[in-house]
């Protein structure tokens, strides 16, 4: 028998708030990303970037190319403004927050399964193509 591993949200969600910057990069705001993974407060989404980003340094990785800081100006009432900070976040960051995330969070759960699926995918894909005879170089759905 064959288990079948459905995801649910946040998946569709996620795929919903990407952005793709000027040169055609794909990235999401991590203000719109950490809600959806159950971290309504800024306080506590930004210990698991902390922790994803110590994973990301611990890997090898270069953390800028992951984890891009900036901040913006948002008003908070009577004519004043506040400046907040956020990130940029690339696909491997966001995989790292889900890592790294509080997996008693049903929506953290759910993102580790679907980063989970999306490598199996990414497994079978590329066994297939390894194996396809020469001048097959197309897959047709």
């Amino acid at each position: 028998m064959v288990n079948k591993i459905i995801p649910s949200a946040p998946h569709k969600n996620f795929e919903d708030i990407k952005k793709i910057n000027e040169n055609g990069i794909i990235y999401w705001n991590a203000r719109e990303l950490l809600p959806l993974l159950g971290y309504r407060k800024w306080q506590n989404a930004e210990k698991v970037i902390a922790r994803a980003i110590r994973s990301c340094i611990n890997s090898g990785q270069d953390v800028d190319n992951h984890f891009t800081k900036f901040s913006k100006m948002v008003p908070i009432g009577s004519d004043t403004v506040r400046k907040i900070k956020n990130y940029k976040l690339d696909r491997y960051a966001c995989y790292l927050i889900a890592q790294n995330g509080d997996s008693k969070k049903t929506e953290i759960a759910l993102a580790q399964t679907c980063f989970a699926i999306q490598t199996r995918k990414q497994e079978i894909f590329g066994n297939y193509s390894a194996t396809r005879p020469r001048g097959m170089n197309k897959m047709y759905f």
